[in-house]
């Protein structure tokens, strides 16, 4: 039944391993494109990691329920199972492959935070170059309008043209 309980665990952690494996390439992706400005490719890219995140988050559901199943047959606390205290208990080649594999998704999850981070920090600042611009095209096709100090209407600089749109 413990050999059983833990051929479980192991499949389900390398199933979410290879998954965080693809969401790290989509990050990448995600990063190429940001500073590529592939607009389809980058939307195409998000739904795929919408899925992959969806995919991690059922994966995850169950790990949690193969870890609590495991911890209560080895006798440790079942409510809330860590893989290391897992691993300490089991002892052996088992103990080691479930730390090797534990410290691989740390690795990959660390550089998923940081590549995560920096597309962030991409799109902010695309966002704030887009909206600088079209700050900049909206305040050249407006008419600067003032008043003088006696009441009278002055009629500024006018630049040709009307803002017919903000899509871009």
């Amino acid at each position: 039944m413990k050999q059983k309980a833990y051929e479980k665990l192991q499949a389900n952690l390398e199933e979410m391993t290879k998954q965080y494996r693809l969401l790290l390439d989509c990050v990448r992706k995600e990063k190429e494109f940001l500073l590529q400005t592939k607009i389809n490719e980058l939307d195409a890219n998000n739904i795929l990691k919408e899925q992959l995140l969806s995919d991690i988050k059922s994966t995850d559901a169950l790990r949690v329920s193969y870890a609590s199943e495991l911890a209560k047959i080895i006798g440790i606390d079942f409510v809330e199972p860590r893989l290391l205290d897992i691993a300490k208990q089991l002892g052996g080649a088992e103990g080691d492959r479930l730390r090797g594999i534990h410290s691989t998704l740390e690795l990959i999850t660390k550089r998923l935070i940081d590549l995560n981070n920096d597309n962030a920090t991409y799109a902010e600042s695309a966002l704030f170059t887009v909206n600088s611009a079209m700050n900049n095209v909206k305040d050249s096709l407006m008419g600067q309008k003032t008043y003088q100090k006696k009441g009278t209407y002055k009629q500024g600089h006018d630049k040709s043209g009307h803002l017919v749109s903000k899509e871009a």
